[in-house]
This record gives C-alpha cells, structure tokens and sequence, in this order.
C-alpha cells in the first residue's frame, strides 16, 4: 500500500481548513480605526472540479441522503459562505463588540460574567491598565492558595481561576468559556487583519464550526493540551480564547506549515504565554510513543479531503492523484488517533475532527482506533454539543450505516443513532447554516 510521505500530506492539507476558501478583502492600513462597516464576500471565479464532484455525488448520496442535496447547493455556492469572526481576548477591542452587534452580528456562545468564575472566594481579582505599549492590554491578576500562576490577560471582564482542579472532569456547559465568536445569518464578513510583528490582531475569520472540536475539549486553565496536528492555528488560538492552560504543545512537522502556524501564535498571543504555548516538530504518528501519559486533553484536527477546497481542485493531474490518496487518508488518520490516546493521560480527553463529510475518514476511522483501545471510551456529544447549537448548525444524525457495518439489520434503529452519536457528530452545511463539514468525537481514556 502506498505511504503518505510527508510531502503528501502537505498537498493534501495545503488549504486552511479552519477557515475555508479564504476570500481576501483589503487589510487594514497603519492604525486605521475600525471601520463598522462589514461586506458581503465577494463571489470569486473558481474553477469547479467535475471529477470531484462527481466522486462526491456518488458517496455522499449514498451516505447523507436528502442532506447532501442541501449541502451540495452550499458548496457550489462559494458566495453563500458564512464566516465567524472570533475575539482576541488578548487584544484591546475598541467598540468591536457594539459594531458587530449594530450590524446584525450575533454572540454564538453566551458569556460568562467574571462572578460566576471566581476561585470559590480563594482568588483575589484586580484589574490594571497596562503601561503603553505594543500589546495595551487589559490584564486581570488571579492569585489562589495553589501554586503561583502568570497573569491571565482579558479584555473583558471573563476570568476563569486558576486554582480549578484540572484532573476533574467538569460536564461541559457552554457558558463556560471567555471564547467569544460572532455570526451573521448572512456571509458577511469583516476585512482580514494583515500580520504585523509585535502587534495583536484583533480577530480571527473562520468556518464557526470549527470551534465545535474545541468546546468538546473542554479546555480548563491548569490543563496540560496537546494540538497533534496544529497548522494554520486557529484551533490553537481558540484554545487560549477558551481559558489558560498550563501548557499547550503545538505540533506540525511540516516546516513551511510550522512557519505559517507560529505566524499565528505570534498574531494572536501575547509574549507573557510564551512559556505556556510551545511549537513542536515531531511525527504526529509516533508523538504518543514518545510522551505517553503525559497530556490532560489532546486535539487530533487530521488531514482530511477537505471538500470545500477539493471541489475546487485546478489541475487534473493533480484531480487524479487526490483522489487516489484520499483512500489511503484512513490510514493516516487512524495512526493519529492512536498516537493521541497514547500521549492523553488516563481519565484525560481526546478530540477526533475532520473539515470532510466522509464516513470512511469520521466515524470508521473512528470505530477502528476503539477496537484497538479497551480502555477508551467514546463519549456522547449529541445533547451535549447538537442540541446545545442546533440553532446555528446543521447537524446529520444518520451517518452512511451501510459503510460501517456488514449487516446493519442487527442493531436496531434507536441503537444504531444512539451507537453513532457516541463514535461523533457532523455539521453537514446547509442553506442558512453554511457551516462545515466539521466531524468531531471526543473520547475519554479511563482510568
């Protein structure tokens, strides 16, 4: 069988599947205030792929039924495209907030006010302005009776306490996160912020449903994270949204990759976490091996056939050889996988997520890495994750049955939905809900 190589997986993953098809509007210019206007994206000239199409009628038909229709109507339809505009609680936001609200922008997560985070009366929280500078942040200082910590620095009044027990397996409830994301029901976006050494962007453009994987985490400050496969960054950004962990590894072995997701990190965060955010470059498929044990909750967001992207594929040569290769992703991803339940601490979490509708590189990838781990454990994010946001998000429970299993007559249906919401969930985009596809499946590693 033939072996992903490195330069391989590049190819196959070269698109910024965090974000979409990214469509560039001017950046900003010097410290030009922001401008409370935002746009409709432009519909850019893209070359379809009818032999990837084709590919993905036949499969997707088979496995989504009526909902690949709708989701089909999506993805040929680039101009329709919704983008979330995710906060930089590290950044100063003069009126953000009030702007994205005056244009018909929407809160996709209820915040949390900084009352209901305090440390149990054992944390003392003060606020200070910083002294002018490149970063002109607003930091809030937590002190616990546990050891000390660096200061937690948020714009808004959201603090989560560092003296949180981080072996403790809280349920999730949305409300607990300082991740602030906005939508609109319509694709309109604000304009990209370029890069610019020593300065904060303000904000972060993305598909919103590739925060889903990040929520299923349940990122707590105190957590020891590991991103297995972090380029472009922006999971990794949405980690240090959602509280302040003791360490976040961020590992890609690609160097231009790895080049591109510091490029992130340097946008988005702040000097003072340097310590606490590091960039790795080791085999994601032997990185478990290596430093087994040793994470509280790792990220697996694998190469996958992306399909917003691959629909649009301009080369055929290069058409053909993807679509030989996208049999052999399964594979790749399912090394992945078990390389994180080895690196995930016993009672810690892992996060499986894909930008694909596929059931062969989801839910099978999936249901094969169980076989080989007794002791892990998937855990059902149907209530947890799909009715929490079934208002913004399409969500499919009836995955392709028939590819996973021999004889499907034998589990009955309450057992079959109940068995695929425990493997994972998936945003199918949809008119009005263009988000996606986003698969993501927590498991747990017991103890």
């Amino acid at each position: 069988m033939k072996k992903l190589t490195p330069t391989l997986v590049w190819c196959l993953w070269s698109s910024n599947c965090h974000t979409g098809f990214n469509v560039v509007l001017p950046p900003f210019q010097g410290k030009r205030p922001l401008n409370n206007k935002v746009r409709k994206t432009q519909k850019k000239e893209r070359s379809l792929c009818p032999a990837v199409l084709s590919h993905f009628d036949q499969q997707y038909s088979e496995e989504l039924g009526d909902l690949w229709t709708f989701a089909r109507a999506v993805l040929l339809d680039p101009g329709s495209w919704q983008y979330g505009i995710m906060l930089n609680r590290f950044s100063a936001l003069p009126d953000i907030t009030q702007i994205l609200q005056s244009q018909g922008f929407l809160a996709l997560l209820p915040q949390t006010h900084i009352s209901q985070l305090l440390c149990n009366g054992s944390s003392t929280v003060s606020y200070s302005k910083n002294k002018p500078g490149k970063d002109n942040l607003l930091s809030c200082h937590c002190t616990s009776k546990g050891p000390p910590e660096v200061s937690d620095f948020l714009p808004d009044i959201t603090c989560h306490a560092l003296s949180q027990n981080s072996q403790s397996k809280p349920s999730l409830t949305l409300s607990n996160t300082s991740l602030q994301c906005y939508i609109h029901s319509s694709p309109l976006r604000f304009p990209s912020q370029a890069h610019r050494p020593g300065q904060l962007k303000q904000y972060y453009l993305l598909n919103a449903a590739s925060l889903l994987p990040v929520l299923a985490l349940q990122v707590r400050d105190g957590d020891k994270i590991l991103d297995l496969c972090s380029a472009p960054g922006g999971k990794a950004i949405a980690i240090m949204q959602s509280a302040t962990p003791e360490l976040l590894c961020c590992n890609e072995p690609d160097p231009h990759r790895r080049d591109w997701l510091s490029k992130t990190l340097d946008s988005f965060l702040p000097s003072s976490l340097n310590s606490r955010v590091v960039v790795s470059a080791q085999d994601g498929q032997s990185f478990g091996q290596r430093e087994a044990g040793f994470y509280d909750k790792v990220l697996v967001d694998a190469p996958c056939s992306n399909d917003r992207s691959w629909l649009y594929s301009s080369h055929s040569q290069q058409v053909e050889q993807r679509l030989i290769d996208r049999a052999l992703l399964p594979e790749l991803q399912a090394q992945l996988l078990r390389s994180a339940l080895y690196a995930v601490r016993p009672g810690g979490v892992v996060v499986y997520s894909t930008c694909t509708l596929s059931s062969f590189e989801n839910y099978a990838v999936v249901e094969t890495v169980l076989k080989d781990f007794p002791e892990a454990e998937p855990e059902d994010l149907w209530e947890e994750i799909a009715i929490s946001l079934e208002k913004y998000f399409k969500f499919s429970s009836h995955p392709g049955y028939s590819q996973l299993y021999p004889d499907p007559s034998l589990l009955t249906e309450n057992n079959v939905s109940t068995y695929h919401h425990r493997l994972g969930i998936l945003v199918v985009p949809h008119p009005g809900k263009t988000w996606g596809p986003m698969f993501l499946s927590r498991i747990r590693r017991r103890e």
